[in-house]
Formats: C-alpha cells, structure tokens, sequence
C-alpha cells in the first residue's frame, strides 16, 4: 500500500542526510502535499516524533489532520494509524506525528513547547509567518535526537529578502532564490506550479496566466515563489533615493527610543511644502545604547537643532534636557494621521540611509483593506512620522497627540 505514497523526483531529497531542508514556491506547487506524503512514509521507520507546526495553530484537527486523513485513506492505510485531536500515531513501529502552535492563539506569547525532548524532525509550515529568529533558535537547539538523524523542514511561500530565512539560508550562503541544491548542512527544494501541472484544474491554470499577463511582480512572487525586495501591501511607495537637502532647507530631527530588543533611531529632516518633499536622512539606528551614549550621540550629530521624540519615556526626555538637548516629546494620537501626512508627500531618502530605505521597503499594512500596520519595520519611519506630525499639524506646538 505504501507505493500509494508517491514522491516527485524534487522531493525525494527529502531524504538526503542533511540537517535543514529549505522548501519553497508558490501557489499550486504541491509544497505542503509533498512533505506531508514524506512525514507519513517517514513514519514506517522506528524512532521518529515528527513535530509539525505552524506560527499559529490551535485546531489541528479541523485545519491540518484531515489532509493527513485523506492521504491515509486513499492510500488503503488507515489500519496502520491512530489519530487523535493532535496526534496520528504509526501502530506498527510507535513513530508519530505531534501538531502544535508556536504561537498562542492571540499570538502575544511563545506557546508551551517543553515537550520536545526526543523529536527527531521539526517541521515549519508555513515558515514565512514566523519572523522571529530567537524563537527558531529556541525551538531548533532542542532537536538532538541521538542515534537517529534529525531534521528541520522549512515549507514556505517566501516573503521580503528581509526575512531572517533568506539572510540565514539564502543571503549568508550565497544561494540563489529558486535552487534545488544541496550547501553544506542545508537542502534546498523549489517547486512551482509547473512541477504539479498534471494535477491542476484548467480554470487555474486561467488564472495563472491571467496574472502572468496583467501583473508580472505578483505572478513572479506568488506563483513562481521569488523573494521579494518589497513587502506585498507596502505602505509607502512614495519614495525615492536622492540627494539630502540640496535647498538647504531648515532641518530638525526625530527620536524614537529603543526598548528591548527595537534600536533607537535618530533622523534628520527637512520639510519643502512649496514642492511636497520630505528629505530624511538616518544618522542612528543602534541598539543597547545605555542613556549617555544615546545622548552623547544625539548631541554630536542634532547639536542644538530640536528633536521630537516619542513621549513613551517622558523621564528619559528629561534626563536629556537635561544633558543638554534641545529635545520635545509627540504626544499620543493617530498612527493613520502621521502616516496619511507622510503619504501626501515625496519622500526623498539620503543614499547612505540603508535602514531607512529597509524599513520603507517593508512596512506594510496588517492585511489586505486594512487600515492598520504592522507592528515591525518602524522604527526610523517612526521618528520620521513624530517630526513631520510636529511640523505639519501641529499649530499649537505640542498640543497635538501621535502613537
């Protein structure tokens, strides 16, 4: 029954002896079919517990199980599994599969993933929604299993270039987006709808090239499964690289303070109303400054120049008043306001401002008609949004609220 089981050829690299398996591509290419077939194969053979997860997933036996379920049933196998709510279990060799989030359900917190002890393969689909690498670090230490090799499997539609897959496994190896290779301790698997044509429906083959025709970037991402230099549903597409300044325009300066693990950010800018342009240029953008180098900083590139600040820290405000800077908190109001100020204009970003550039190429909104954003990729466009809020509506000089 288990020739029922079949794998196409890209795919039986699964089975290579490597450490990490990298699988991407785009709509229709049998990405998430593929490495389920091989976890199910995978558990004929002794000793294996298969964690599967996603970023979030709290019902596996409505959204992820039943595909399993119809694989084993239409390959004449369901004597050999036992099935719970998150788990399906091989009855003759005790190999498992065991389904569980990340993240809570609210997605505010790392969910309890202490029971990792002897799993021998990890799998993240849907690997593009996790954007944290401290948390893939976390749970990839915890897969030593001895005697047995150990897997990550990484299944993803990709995302921005930005993201920590591409730099660790991409970037840093100098692979190229699209490979089927094997580099070092990593495999990497790229299909597309081509590879599973024989399995498509006409009518979405229609629409594939109905996108192919009218909107290349889309088809190139979504279908073909490129790496992205812009985040899709980007905010700002109102920007250009250029020259800083060059009417030598009064310039102030924004502050948005880090905490945790965000940098502090300090950005020059001039505002030209007569020709709708915002100059911005980034002179820090640095994490763990203790209060006096973040001052000492501030000082030597704004000098006496004023600086609008986040007023999340009012005291912080304070104690660089009092080291000498010329220095006002935004007040809270609006995020959507700042950001509709910002879009009213041409946003003209200093070539060295690579962070800048990084952030306006990602910040994007939360969903599709959204009016909400992200909650990443905006510190510098945060200090940015303080000072040009400040400037622009603003009359009464700090009567105005911002987030």
């Amino acid at each position: 029954m288990l020739n029922k089981i079949t794998l196409n050829k890209k795919w039986n690299a699964l089975g290579s002896d490597s450490r990490y398996f990298v699988c991407t591509g785009g709509r229709g290419s049998a990405k998430s079919f593929s490495v389920n077939s091989f976890l199910l194969l995978l558990t004929y053979e002794v000793g294996h517990v298969i964690l599967f997860t996603r970023y979030t997933l709290t019902s596996a036996h409505v959204s992820i199980i039943p595909e399993f379920i119809d694989k084993i049933e239409s390959a004449d196998l369901s004597n050999d599994f036992y099935i719970t709510k998150d788990e399906i279990i091989n009855k003759k060799t005790g190999s498992k599969i065991l389904f569980k989030g990340i993240k809570t359900s609210s997605g505010t917190q790392t969910a309890n993933l202490k029971s990792l002890a002897g799993v021998t393969t990890w799998v993240l689909d849907e690997a593009e929604e996790l954007t944290d690498e401290d948390t893939f670090d976390k749970i990839d230490f915890s897969i030593r299993a001895k005697d047995i090799q150990n897997r990550v499997i990484l299944v993803l539609n990709p995302a921005t270039k930005e993201h920590f897959i591409y730099k660790r496994f991409f970037e840093s190896k100098g692979v190229k987006d699209g490979s089927n290779i094997v580099k070092d301790d990593t495999t990497y698997i790229h299909t597309t709808y081509l590879d599973n044509y024989e399995n498509l429906s006409k009518s979405f083959i229609l629409q594939i090239e109905d996108m192919k025709a009218r909107r290349k970037q889309k088809y190139e991402h979504q279908i073909l499964g490129g790496w992205l230099d812009k985040a899709e549903g980007v905010v700002f597409n109102n920007w250009t690289y250029g020259k800083f300044n060059p009417n030598e325009l009064p310039t102030s300066f924004g502050l948005d303070f880090g905490f945790s693990i965000d940098p502090d950010t300090l950005i020059e800018v001039a505002i030209d109303k007569d020709h709708k342009k915002i100059y911005v240029k980034e002179h820090l953008y640095q994490n763990g400054l203790r209060m006096e180098q973040l001052a000492t900083i501030c000082l030597n590139k704004a000098e006496k120049k004023l600086i609008i600040a986040d007023s999340a820290e009012d005291r912080l405000i304070v104690d660089l008043r009092h080291k000498g800077l010329n220095i006002e908190p935004i007040k809270k109001g609006t995020i959507e306001s700042g950001v509709t100020m910002m879009l009213d204009f041409d946003i003209i970003v200093d070539e060295s401002s690579t962070n800048i550039a990084k952030e306006l190429n990602n910040y994007a909104y939360l969903n599709k008609g959204s009016k909400l954003y992200i909650d990443s990729f905006n510190h510098a466009i945060d200090a940015i949004r303080y000072n040009v809020t400040y400037h622009l509506d603003n009359p009464n000089k700090g009567n105005y609220y911002v987030y």
